[in-house]
């Protein structure tokens, strides 16, 4: 059962939580050495929120590798650790997730319709199940921020296909807010957490505001 509270008005057009699985494909420690459009830095601290997101509000994970035991990599380790629940489909040297069965059969297990997509390569391992995944009649975000590509022509070049193919483009800050909704909710201590990793510099603000009430606090 969704344990968030949700406002019942608007934010019709946004992501609905109880209808949402996250997919995170191909977070490889090979694959990272090859991004060239965002900091890997950047790009494992969006992927760990979104991992970290999943684990706290009981939103499905399905991570996948691509040939793990060769030269792309070992999945990076911050998944298992912020996701425990994330459930692992290996795949046998199938470049598309969704040309695996297995995978496929994950994500119709969970009956869930919306898939918030992120990977690396985002042209390559995030495009081909974005598009096949649409095209069998899922809602599918990809989040550009927790991917990586090769080139930057890459991924703008992957950009303009995701709109033309019907897939939604976002990013991890948003993605969090539009599954957040409202800070009237028991988890919104541990959401605030979330925007420090996508947003560092959201630390800043909250240190400054808890210092600023502990000063009006204090007996003059």
């Amino acid at each position: 059962m969704q344990s968030s509270v949700l406002s019942t008005g608007g934010g019709q057009a946004l992501i609905n939580p109880a209808d949402t699985v996250i997919l995170l494909l191909d977070h490889q420690t090979g694959l990272f050495q090859t991004v060239k459009d965002i900091s890997v830095m950047e790009l494992r601290a969006n992927t760990t929120a979104l991992a970290k997101l999943g684990a706290l509000l009981k939103l499905p994970v399905i991570t996948t590798t691509s040939v793990p035991d060769g030269p792309n990599g070992p999945p990076m380790p911050e998944l298992q650790e912020a996701a425990p629940h994330a459930h692992y489909v290996p795949r046998h040297g199938e470049v598309n997730a969704w040309d695996n069965e297995a995978f496929v059969k994950a994500v119709r297990d969970t009956g869930k319709k919306t898939l918030i997509m992120a990977g690396v390569w985002t042209s390559v391992c995030v495009m081909f199940p974005a598009l096949d995944a649409t095209a069998a009649g899922f809602k599918v975000y990809a989040v550009m921020d927790a991917s990586g590509d090769p080139s930057e022509m890459a991924s703008r070049t992957t950009l303009a296909r995701f709109v033309q193919g019907g897939v939604v483009p976002t990013t991890a800050n948003a993605v969090i807010c539009e599954i957040h909704r409202t800070w009237n909710r028991p988890e919104a201590a541990e959401l605030a957490q979330l925007y420090t990793m996508v947003a560092p510099n959201y630390r800043a603000v909250m240190e400054s505001y808890q210092r600023a009430q502990q000063v009006a606090k204090t007996p003059a």
